[in-house]
């Protein structure tokens, strides 16, 4: 798989995009970084598969919740605080 930089992909998006229409897979980084993939668009559908629950299974809006995490810590306060550090 052939890595890109974003520049050099902007600077050259045609040549690259002929590539991957070619089959090329180009991963996209960002300073050495990868943050995406650029792959070949394909019109193969996936179909979705509904089945039936296994017997004896729960339905969803039965299935029992966690008990609630015992602490001592103020979760909204953290959550508060956290807030406002991040601006």
């Amino acid at each position: 798989m052939k890595s890109v930089m974003i520049a050099e992909l902007k600077a050259r998006l045609s040549e690259y995009l002929a590539e991957v229409r070619r089959g090329q897979q180009l991963t996209v980084l960002n300073r050495d970084t990868p943050i995406a993939r650029i792959v070949p668009y394909t019109r193969e559908t996936t179909r979705l598969t509904i089945r039936r629950p296994a017997p004896g299974s729960l339905p969803p809006h039965r299935v029992p919740l966690p008990l609630p995490l015992a602490t001592d810590l103020d979760i909204v306060g953290l959550l508060l605080e956290e807030r406002r550090v991040g601006r």
